[in-house]
């Protein structure tokens, strides 16, 4: 199986992966891991919440969050083009540069999953 990065994708940028570690070490309940090679955070019920993906964070919410998070430069997140991934947006520059607005949304998005059925053990 090809590696996601054959398919030409990029590795996120290093300040980015350290923002992105230095974040989540101040979120109780999340968990962090590598997802397709990028770092991602999941909830206790086992699903993710939020993650990287090449130069870009993308981020999990219920669809009345989706559509405030829009309103405000948030764009849908598509890791390949026409394959979206459906409760997930890329949050917007405005909001990667307000850290306490970034700790909302991810608090936010946090509790949402947290609220989903837990993911079936594999």
């Amino acid at each position: 199986m090809a590696s996601p990065h054959a398919a030409g994708w990029s590795k996120s940028p290093p300040e980015l992966i350290a923002r992105f570690d230095e974040t989540m070490a101040g979120i109780p309940g999340a968990s962090v891991r590598k997802m397709f090679g990028y770092p991602a955070a999941f909830a206790s019920n086992g699903h993710m919440f939020t993650g990287l993906h090449q130069d870009r964070w993308i981020i999990r919410l219920s669809d009345g969050a989706r559509a405030e998070l829009a309103a405000a430069g948030g764009t849908p997140f598509a890791p390949m083009p026409g394959r979206p991934m459906r409760e997930y947006l890329v949050l917007p520059g405005a909001v990667l540069a307000d850290a306490g607005a970034l700790q909302v949304w991810l608090g936010r998005s946090l509790a949402y999953t947290e609220g989903l059925p837990a993911k079936a053990k594999r």
